[in-house]
């Protein structure tokens, strides 16, 4: 795949005319692009991304707008799901090592552990952005970055931290390393012999340093009793720094041994440098692929500060321009970082058809900070960044951003305010005709300077052949003729900045469609000037024609307002209505609620009161059986409970399935996890994974995780039915006799047999033989009698011959 290009050429390097160059150089500088690139590289993670922050060129191309838009996208999104954030912690710009080690040099220590880091630091970002359904861009981006993890662990291996030549790199170094600690200990013994020895002689017992050698502190009139090489003495010339004799041999020997390690230390250096240098290409990759992803992050981060979305981009030159909410980054940044007045936000929307908009209105309104904020959104735009807007801001790809704005007054040049304009103006012309397509034009105070007859005219002209040349032209103005350009030419539109009359001060606000006026006279009052003055100018001012267009727009003004206030009124009506309506629907919903819970609760009481009866009637049963009494009336009173509880037992209440909804692919649906909407891409064979793509997001869910547009949950696919054939008449337990399903209820009374089989049907798991024997037929009669009467009980045949026959019959329960 292709790298994005670290170091781009801005649009002034692709052309070779003069005037091109120096009107896009100065468009920047009118913009204040290099303050918004400053901003923008106080988010980079990296030194070598803060640099190539503050130096951001533009794309040359839609595609490589596109691309550095998706990573940004990408990157912030990462970052938001990573805790604590992307780290670039370990990412340093190896640039100037490897340059160094591919002319033949030596790197140093630290340096080649900055490699390894990297490398180490490359491999972990590589892992976390890995993934080709939610980030594609990115993810084609590292495909072709090698980590090298074994050059990582030869430079590990070799160095320690602080880029120390570790022992284990060097069979050689090690050895030289362990002889010099010996020596040095043999010294040091020495010296410690010695100052024991001569203590008398000694000014302090402390083993001194003098340029680099172990000395005593011997006092001068003892010099003579120690012999030695003396360094140095005292200021007062009481002491004398002597390195005894029998350590010098040792000495000079530390010197030799590590002139030999530092020779070693050299040789394993270069032998790491060389590797580093063989796999210059390598590393040179990988650093401007991390540089890459670093500004994407940044631009991430710094639109994320903003409030900024990614705009829609779009090929078409004709496309319009719709910005809502748009606010000035710069003002942002002032804003927030110095505690400035609150941006207020503008609104732009430019159909396909317009191509100049002249934006009038009074001074210090925001005329000017309107068209900065227009002219760096298309260079953010360009540059692949978020833009301060809200919702989905859509402008066309701007290939030229030209601007005139502020005072081209020069001494040194000559040059009156009126003569800078028009030298500005002229290399704009040149540049829309020797340069790409399209262009975005902006002028402040256009034909301003000169006469205002013949100012007019220039501007009249001047714009009618902007229109037929930029894409977009937006100028400030003060002429009134220029107003009247939309009545005659539908290219044209007017705007301007509004002004609360009552206070006497411009609001910021963006107005479309209605010409501004200049409220000269407003303002002066505001600013305290003498009152005869201002008295006299107002009757000096022509009463016809001016005051006709004034009236014209104070009346414009004036009916937008009442539609604002209407909108506004309509929109809190609006509110207020859902607000009741989510109010009843939760009502309604709580009392659909509490009415089932109540009816639960009544039929559980209802039950329970039945149960207990039922317990009452058993217990006098057993009763009248002990004392001998007469049960039938008994017998009648649990056939009336029985009956009671299946009357008043509740039924289920049977609910027609609802239609069914299944997805399909190119369907629009909402995932739940994040409540936004997606496209289906593609299901699986067997219809529970879906994959589906949100943005520019793309992933696979479960079928349970989405639901269509209007609410309603997928219906899973249906469950392959396998027919498999049973024995009919098998109940769920077991099918032969035995002791456990077995009752013997001979000798009892009908109701005393009846109340033992209930109990037993109860717990009854399949069929139950009753054994009740031949005799008279009354007590056989009777159970079967009440057992017809049983709901549960399927049906009662007699036993199998080998199991009793006639004297026993056996009881199927449902």
């Amino acid at each position: 795949m292709n790298l994005p290009v670290v170091s781009l050429p801005t649009a002034t390097e692709t052309v070779t005319h003069p005037s091109h160059h120096q009107a896009l150089s100065e468009t920047l500088e009118l913009l204040e692009w290099p303050v918004v690139c400053e901003h923008l590289a106080t988010f980079a993670s990296t030194r070598m991304g803060l640099e190539s922050a503050r130096e951001t060129q533009l794309p040359q191309s839609l595609a490589e707008t596109l691309q550095r838009q998706a990573e940004t996208v990408e990157m912030a999104v990462l970052d938001d799901l990573t805790e604590g954030g992307l780290s670039f912690r370990g990412v340093n710009d190896l640039r100037p090592v490897l340059l160094r080690c591919l002319k033949g040099g030596v790197a140093s220590g630290e340096e080649l552990l900055a490699v390894a880091g990297t490398l180490a630091a490359a491999r972990k970002l590589r892992r976390q952005i890995d993934d080709q359904e939610l980030r594609p861009v990115c993810t084609a981006l590292i495909e072709t970055m090698v980590t090298l993890p074994d050059l990582e662990q030869r430079l590990k291996f070799s160095l320690e931290e602080g880029g120390r030549v570790a022992d284990r790199a060097s069979p050689p170094l090690a050895g030289l390393r362990q002889q010099w600690h010996g020596v040095r200990q043999e010294r040091r013994d020495k010296l410690q012999e010695l100052t024991r020895r001569y203590a008398s002689f000694l000014q302090d017992s402390v083993i001194a340093q003098r340029h680099g050698r172990p000395v005593l502190a011997v006092k001068a009139g003892a010099v003579g009793q120690v012999s030695g090489q003396v360094h140095d003495s005292s200021a007062s010339g009481n002491t004398v720094f002597i390195e005894p004799r029998s350590v010098l041999t040792m000495g000079n020997k530390l010197v030799d041994i590590e002139a030999r390690i530092r020779k070693e230390e050299q040789r394993v250096l270069a032998e790491l440098s060389d590797l580093v240098a063989q796999d210059e290409r390598v590393l040179n990759s990988l650093v401007e692929i991390l540089l890459a992803l670093d500004l994407a992050l940044a631009r991430g981060r710094y639109g994320r500060w903003l409030g900024a979305v990614p705009p829609h981009l779009l090929e078409d030159p004709e496309a319009p321009f719709l910005l809502r909410d748009l606010r000035h980054p710069l003002l942002i940044w002032q804003h927030k970082r110095s505690s400035g007045s609150p941006v207020v936000p503008i609104s732009v929307d430019v159909s396909a058809q317009l191509r100049v908009v002249a934006i009038t209105g009074p001074n210090t309104g925001g005329k000017t900070v309107s068209l900065k904020s227009l002219g760096l959104v298309a260079l953010m735009a360009r540059a692949g960044m978020l833009i301060p807007c809200s919702g989905r801001p859509a402008l066309p790809w701007c290939a030229q951003v030209l601007a005139d704005i502020g005072d081209e007054q020069s001494l040194q040049q000559s040059l009156s305010t009126f003569s800078g304009h028009i030298k500005r103006i002229g290399r704009i012309l040149q540049a829309l005709e020797s340069g790409p397509a399209p262009a975005l034009v902006l002028l402040d105070e256009v034909g301003a300077g000169t006469d205002p007859s013949e100012g007019t005219a220039l501007a009249t002209a001047l714009l009618k052949a902007l229109a037929d040349r930029a894409r977009l032209t937006i100028a400030t103005t003060h002429f009134g003729e220029l107003k009247a350009l939309k009545y005659t030419d539908d290219r044209f539109e007017n705007a301007s900045v509004a002004f609360n009359a009552e206070t006497l001060s411009p609001t910021y606000e963006l107005l479309w469609g209605i010409p501004g006026r200049s409220n000269a006279l407003a303002i002066a009052t505001r600013l305290g000037l003498d009152a005869g003055v201002l008295d006299q100018a107002q009757a000096l001012l022509a009463p016809a024609a001016e005051g006709e267009v004034n009236t014209v727009i104070q009346g414009l003004e004036e009916q937008r307002q009442r539609q604002q206030a209407a909108a506004e009124d309509a929109a809190a009506l609006l509110a207020r209505t859902e607000l009741l309506h989510e109010e009843l629907l939760l009502r309604w919903q709580k009392q659909k609620q509490q009415t089932a819970l109540h009816q639960e609760q009544g039929r559980q009481r209802l039950e329970q009161s039945i149960r207990e009866g039922q317990k009452e009637v058993r217990s006098l049963i057993r009763r009248l059986r002990d004392d001998r009494a007469d049960g039938e009336t008994a017998r009648k009173a649990g056939q009336r409970l029985r009956k009671l509880e299946d009357h008043h037992r509740p039924t289920k209440e049977k609910r027609a399935p609802k239609p069914g909804w299944r997805p399909e692919v190119g369907e629009r649906v909402r995932l739940l996890a994040l409540g936004k909407a997606a496209e289906v891409l593609a299901i699986s064979d067997d219809g529970l994974q879906l994959t589906v793509r949100c943005g520019v997001m793309r992933t696979s869910v479960d079928l349970n995780a989405v639901e269509s547009l209007d609410g309603r949950k997928a219906e899973p696919p249906p469950v392959p039915v396998v027919k498999v054939q049973a024995r009919s008449g098998l109940g769920a337990g077991a099918q032969v006799r035995t002791s456990r399903n077995t009752l013997d209820i001979r000798g009892m009374r009908v109701h005393e047999a009846e109340s033992t089989v209930e109990e037993q049907l109860r717990n009854a798991n399949g069929p139950l033989w009753v054994i009740h024997g031949i005799g008279t037929g009354k007590l056989k009669r009777g159970l079967r009698a009440w057992l017809d009467t049983v709901p549960y009980v399927e049906r009662v045949v007699d036993a199998e011959q080998g199991d009793g026959g006639p004297g026993c019959s056996v009881v199927w329960v449902r």
